[in-house]
């Protein structure tokens, strides 16, 4: 885990500042009255903000580097977010409000949070059983990919355990964190009145890439994406190249949160994201055709799973695994200086 372990408290300390500096200038930004200004404020915030933070954590462990710069990247996105959202409907969250959805909330939805209900609403306790179970199946992975990578089992090759164990560990990550810890806040929110439902929906289930990314994987990315990019861009450059850029801006983020930390694998997760956009470009060709891919089930599921995990490892390469996600099973593999 020594690569969640920052240097120094002080850092620590100032990155903590900064969080919560982004939340109140963000708040700010939201309740000026010009459009224009307010977008210009939000999206200079987000440049602002990730490379200060990624400059201040430049020689601190890459775990807690991609903590900081996920979490500076997250607090900025939810002012652009609320930009849009504030010019569509005209109305402003409060100030308390605001801090329960800009820092207690991953999805990107702010109009959840301007009209709360007072009463409690229903699904809430199953939603947070639902992520207590999850979590705990999660976790149970994750123990066994841990248990794979310290069996004394010296007649199977290191990179074959290796690999074993990240196949394991990295759904049992997902089961913890976006179908257990998610889960739970939702439930939560939603026992609070807020209707704020689970941002991963059975995933498995999607039989185009578009059914994936756009309304089962990620809710809060693709409301991110389509709040803060799509939109406002799709009335100059139209659908089509709106949603390419949206892809775009989708790689672009994965880069700050992958690449960056560990500074390595530059190139690739944006590569990824740009395949997942030429494969949504032929589904919609085909959808004109009026032979969509979704139309044989198997056969949508079978090109979903195909176009997600053959090119993977350009998402999850190698330097990002042994910086930030393998250390958390004590399998870091010493790095040439």
């Amino acid at each position: 885990m020594n690569a969640y372990t920052p240097q120094s408290t002080a850092v620590v300390v100032v990155v903590v500042t900064i969080l919560l500096s982004v939340l109140v200038i963000g708040y700010a930004i939201t309740r000026l009255h010009s459009l224009g200004s307010a977008r210009l404020s939000a999206w200079l915030m987000v440049v602002v903000g990730v490379v200060g933070v990624e400059r201040l954590t430049s020689d601190q462990p890459a775990g807690f580097r991609m903590l900081a710069i996920i979490g500076v990247l997250l607090y900025c996105m939810k002012s652009v977010v609320s930009v849009e959202a504030c010019a569509a409907d005209k109305s402003k969250m409060s100030t308390w409000n605001w801090c329960r959805f800009a820092a207690l909330w991953f999805g990107m939805r702010p109009e959840l949070f301007s009209r709360p209900s007072n009463s409690r609403r229903s699904g809430g306790g199953a939603l947070c059983w639902l992520g207590v179970k999850r979590l705990i199946a999660g976790a149970l992975l994750v123990v066994a990919a841990r248990a794979i990578w310290i069996a004394p089992l010296e007649s199977v090759p290191e990179t074959t355990r290796r690999i074993a164990a990240s196949i394991i560990l990295l759904p049992g990550l997902s089961l913890v964190v976006h179908f257990g810890f998610f889960n739970i806040l939702a439930g939560l929110w939603r026992i609070r009145g807020v209707n704020c439902r689970a941002l991963f929906r059975a995933p498995l289930l999607s039989k185009s890439l578009a059914e994936f990314w756009g309304r089962r994987w990620n809710l809060a990315f693709s409301e991110m994406t389509a709040l803060g990019v799509f939109r406002p861009l799709r009335g100059y450059v139209g659908t089509r190249m709106a949603t390419n850029v949206a892809f775009l801006f989708s790689g672009l983020l994965h880069e700050l949160a992958i690449s960056v930390p560990v500074n390595a694998g530059y190139g690739r997760p944006a590569l990824y994201f740009a395949l997942q956009s030429i494969a949504m470009s032929v589904e919609r060709r085909r959808e004109r055709m009026a032979v969509p891919i979704s139309g044989v089930p198997w056969r949508g599921k079978l090109w979903t799973i195909s176009w997600l995990l053959i090119p993977l490892p350009l998402l999850f390469h190698e330097p990002f695994l042994n910086g930030c996600v393998w250390p958390l099973i004590g399998m870091e593999i010493p790095t040439a200086e």
